[in-house]
């Protein structure tokens, strides 16, 4: 009885989560279908026969949209802020082990722009850069905007880690005579490296596909997101589900990528 029950019980997870991760995936997949749409075809169902000529054509020169340089301008401004992130994240996180004056109210302050409009911080930032005299851009204005938004989330995620972090281990490391540098390199960052790879993927990917925080500072200049939302109103074939599919599988790579490393750092300690 106890078994059918535990049986039922796993039917009906498997079910929910199958439902879940159709309604997730389910809109990407009309993408990956009509990116394949035949040379003759259009945006919507039935396919006119099926091909590669759309994703070919996002290597031609195209009269509406550079699909080149904003994927590398995304691909720039998500390194940068993955970077950042991590580093400050990570210094953050060793700072708040121990109470200091003001301790609270900074983390508050750091976590406050969670709760702003992303639009608000957006436009508060290129009104900032104008009023100053200097020119929004991606690289400046827009990374800065991106910070708001990945900052709060990793330095949440290194508190969690570093609650859970025994100071056991550094204190042992101290007794056979290391210093603090030694005990933090060969301890302390072994041990939370899987933590700052999450961090890491995090603050790219927050920033690889943020639009609201970029659509005020980002200047002359697109990012993806702000291209694929310009062409929606130009493009007029299946050009944009290609670049929609390989966008997509990008991200798909990037975050195989990283559970890969992850796999590998933890099982690289586990045999430490």
């Amino acid at each position: 009885m106890h078994s059918e029950k535990r049986g039922r019980e796993f039917y009906i997870l498997a079910v929910f989560f199958a439902v879940f991760v159709l309604f997730l995936y389910g809109p990407l997949s009309a993408i990956l279908i009509l990116s394949f749409q035949g040379p003759n075809g259009g945006l919507t169902f039935p396919l006119n026969g099926v091909s590669l000529r759309w994703f070919a054509n996002l290597f031609e020169t195209q009269a509406v949209g550079d699909f080149g340089g904003s994927f590398r301008r995304s691909l720039v401004l998500g390194l940068m802020v993955m970077i950042v992130t991590v580093v400050v994240s990570l210094l953050a996180g060793l700072a708040f082990r121990r109470r200091f004056i003001g301790s609270t109210a900074l983390f508050y302050l750091a976590v406050a722009s969670l709760v702003v409009p992303s639009i608000i911080i957006s436009l508060g930032i290129g009104v900032v850069f104008q009023q100053v005299g200097l020119q929004p851009s991606w690289f400046t204005s827009a990374f800065g905007a991106h910070l708001t938004w990945t900052l709060p989330f990793g330095v949440l995620i290194m508190f969690a880690v570093f609650n859970r972090f025994s100071p056991a281990y550094e204190e042992a490391a101290r007794d056979l005579g290391a210093t603090s540098w030694q005990t933090f390199r060969h301890v302390v960052l072994p041990m939370i490296a899987p933590s700052l790879v999450g961090v890491g993927l995090f603050g790219f990917t927050l920033s690889y596909d943020e639009f609201a925080r970029t659509l005020m500072t980002a200047g002359t200049f697109n990012t993806l997101p702000l291209e694929i939302y310009g062409m929606t109103t130009n493009v007029t074939t299946p050009v944009l589900y290609a670049l929609g599919t390989v966008t997509t599988v990008f991200s798909f790579l990037v975050i195989a990528g990283t559970l890969g490393l992850i796999i590998r750092l933890n099982r690289r300690r586990q045999r430490s």
